[in-house]
């Protein structure tokens, strides 16, 4: 809303250019060990994580995303796929028609957890996807491979076997590109 909105625009008044930065108001090395075969995962919807697979693929569609999906998206690409938060920044400009560049660039700042004195705030999308979409309705939307997959797996279809993937149609979602072990507290 407005709020959120004029926030971002003191907070850009505040930290200048150093919202474009690498480091970002920090001034921290944000890793960015992550490559272009992560970013292209994420920007198209492959990650094999269903939740960010269904935003992103809205996002191309379009371009349009929640604000619950973007910070989802921006948390997995920054601090679990550890791509350079600013390839979705510039990724977010060329595809949200509401884009508004402090709301942005602000946020992807927030994302990677470069504000001075801001606590990390890293989303696990499995959660996410299971508290904010439990009959997998939006993940079924935006993912055709999984939409004769029941909700139990739609938001974890790597516990699915062989044979259930293909008994649903599903053998064509990529399997996770990290291990969900990265998220076991979903």
């Amino acid at each position: 809303g407005l709020g959120a909105r004029d926030f971002f625009r003191f907070f850009a008044k505040k930290y200048g250019d150093a919202i474009f930065r690498p480091g970002g108001p920090a001034g921290r090395s944000s890793g960015g060990r992550g490559g272009d075969r992560e970013f292209d995962l994420w920007a198209h919807g492959r990650t094999g994580y269903p939740f960010v697979d269904a935003n992103m693929r809205e996002l191309e569609a379009t371009g349009f995303m929640s604000n619950r999906g973007r910070q989802n998206v921006a948390s997995f690409l920054a601090l679990d796929l550890h791509v350079d938060w600013r390839r979705g920044a510039d990724w977010f400009e060329s595809y949200l028609v509401d884009y508004d560049v402090t709301a942005n660039w602000s946020n992807w700042v927030f994302a990677a957890g470069l504000t001075s004195g801001q606590r990390l705030n890293r989303f696990n999308v499995v959660r996410q996807s299971k508290v904010y979409d439990p009959q997998a309705a939006y993940v079924r939307h935006w993912l055709p491979e999984l939409r004769n997959v029941p909700a139990s797996f739609a938001h974890e279809p790597w516990l699915m076997t062989d044979e259930q993937r293909q008994e649903h149609g599903a053998e064509a979602y990529p399997l996770p590109c990290l291990p969900p072990s990265a998220f076991v507290s979903g």
